[in-house]
Formats: structure tokens, sequence, C-alpha cells
């Protein structure tokens, strides 16, 4: 354990030297919760928006950009629909406040390229209604640059090909609006990094579809999500081994390059022990070593909701960080 840890301190200290990515930031879960209560749920009790004070302590540590999460159905209670008012008043509020602190805000509908639970593509959910929700928010946002659009958390059950003629439509859909705001675009089945080549479970493979996805502005980057535990979930604390980070990446990595796109790791996360430090680290020494093709990284998660919840970055009651943050401070600060 003790070599263990030496050998994390040591390559953290590595990568002491070398300036953080552009964009380093955190997912901020809790305004898409409740979704298996009565819909939509009581806001303060089943779902709240993070608050802007709560951004300040991560802004301390170094990170510029803060996703949060909200749910499609909230926002527009009718497909084709004019967008709530009192959800709509509750994301600008934290919207408006977060990026007056300097912060960039990464819009995260937390759907899974779904609508209350009917996948994007088919009858009750055409891709026009999701072109159509996108250029609704596009309107609403356009005029903040600090503002980043992500069409959609992790989209599944649905065929790739049908996923890639949605996002192509989303985008072109915000861009028609005149928004110039950077899109951030997942692939399907749950937009793994380390099945951006699979085969054999979500259909067509990402590789082949999501690179004739395109943006007229070449403001767009492919956000993949990364856990290094043994199915790739981020539901257990263990994670493989210390090398797994960075076995995870690679491969995708080298599509990115190939296909000279960019991307961001849009969650990554592990347990607080000494294995899972040296991947995080391995995987984040990675994404430097490689700038020209990784725009950045956000942790899974925070959120006032989480509790004791193992991936949580949220302070402890007393103030303190958790383990986690002690090894993202060497990729933070300058």
């Amino acid at each position: 354990m003790k070599k263990a840890l030496l050998c994390a301190a040591l390559l953290a200290a590595s990568m002491t030297h070398a300036a953080p990515l552009e964009w380093r930031g955190i997912s901020l879960s809790s305004a898409e919760w409740g979704d298996k209560l009565p819909f939509p749920g009581v806001y303060g009790k089943d779902f709240v928006y993070p608050s802007v004070a709560s951004t300040a302590y991560y802004q301390a540590q170094g990170m510029n950009v803060m996703r949060v999460g909200f749910r499609w159905e909230r926002l527009q209670p009718v497909l084709m629909g004019e967008l709530d008012p009192a959800e709509l008043a509750r994301l600008r509020e934290f919207v408006n406040g977060t990026t007056a602190r300097g912060l960039f805000v990464l819009l995260d509908p937390h759907n899974y390229a779904a609508y209350k639970d009917v996948s994007i593509g088919k009858p009750e959910v055409p891709i026009a209604a999701f072109a159509d929700f996108w250029q609704r928010l596009a309107l609403q946002f356009k005029g903040n640059a600090k503002v980043q659009f992500g069409l959609v958390n992790e989209p599944r059950n649905l065929p790739t090909e049908t996923w890639g003629q949605a996002a192509q439509a989303a985008i072109d859909a915000i861009r028609a609006t005149g928004a110039t705001n950077l899109i951030t675009v997942p692939g399907n089945g749950y937009t793994g990094a380390w099945s951006w080549f699979e085969s054999t479970w979500y259909g067509t493979p990402n590789a082949e579809v999501m690179g004739k996805v395109h943006d007229p502005l070449d403001n767009m980057v492919f956000e993949v999500h990364q856990y290094f535990d043994k199915d790739g979930s981020g539901t257990a604390p263990e994670c493989v081994s210390p090398q797994i980070g960075v076995e995870r990446l690679k491969r995708f990595t080298a599509w990115l390059k190939q296909n000279k796109r960019r991307a961001i790791l849009g969650e990554l996360g592990g347990g607080a022990n000494a294995v899972c430090e040296q991947a995080v680290n391995g995987a984040l020494q990675h994404l430097q070593a490689n700038a020209d093709v990784w725009a950045g990284w956000l942790w899974w998660a925070g959120g006032p909701m989480w509790g004791d919840y193992f991936l949580s970055l949220e302070p402890t009651a007393d103030g303190k960080d958790r383990p986690q943050m002690r090894w993202l401070k060497p990729y933070l600060k300058d």
C-alpha cells in the first residue's frame, strides 16, 4: 500500500509542470433527480439545482467548468412546446450566477437520448422534437459565450445511426439560431471511450458513425465518459488496475488523431483508494500528454444531494476536501 501511494504521489508530482487542459471541472448533479417519482416531482425535495455559491469551492481549486444536469421533460413538458417558465428560471438563475463568477457552464439534459423513457427516433419522439428542444434552448442562452451546449447525457437504447442523425439535427438547429457556443457531442452506448469501437451490444460502433457528425462552425468536441471499475459503469469503488486509466483511453485518443477531431472526458471518477488514485492520475496524465486532441475533463460528481456517495467531491460537513480532490489538484493549476 505504501509503495502504491508513493508511486501515485510521484506520478502526480511529475505533472505539476504541465499546463492544465483548457477545460477542467465537475458535473453538478441534483436537478435531474426524481425521475422515478410521480413526475415532475417536488422542487426542493425530489430535485434541486445546485447553488451558485457552491461553485466557489470548485473555482478556488482551479476548476473552470460546471456541468449542470437537468431533465428535458421538466424544461419542456410538451414536445415541440414552450419551455416551462419556472424550470427555465431555475436553470437561468444557476447559469447566469455561475457565469458571472467567470466560470463556464455546460448544459446537460440528463436524459440518455430519451423523452419520458421513449428513445429519440421513435414515432412518439421524432428527431425533429429533439432539434426543436435544442433550438429553443439555444435561443435562451446563445448570448452568453460562457455557456456550452452538451447535447444529451449518455445515449442508449437506440441505433447509433439514429443517434448520429439526431445529433446532427440538433447541431444544425443550434447553429440556425446564430449561436456560436461550444457543443459537446456524445456517442451511443453510454458514450464510453473504451466502447467507441464496440460492435456486440449497442449496434454499429461509434467509430463508424460519429465521425460523420460535423459542425459548420467547427466548434464542437466529442464527449466521452470513462470509469475504471470492472464493468466501466462507475458504480463500484474498486478500479481494475493502476494502468486501467490509460488502457481505456488510448485507442479512442488514436481515433481522434486519425480523424482530426477533439474531445472532452465528460465524466471520470474512482473510489478513494490507492489503485484508483493511480488509475485516475494515469488517465489525466494521458489527456495532458495528448492536449492536441483532448480539450479537458470533468469529474463525476458534485451537488447538494449526494451525502456520502463515494464519488462525490462536495466538501465534508466540516469543510474538508474529499480524498480525490488531492489527486486532481496537480491538473488544475498552472
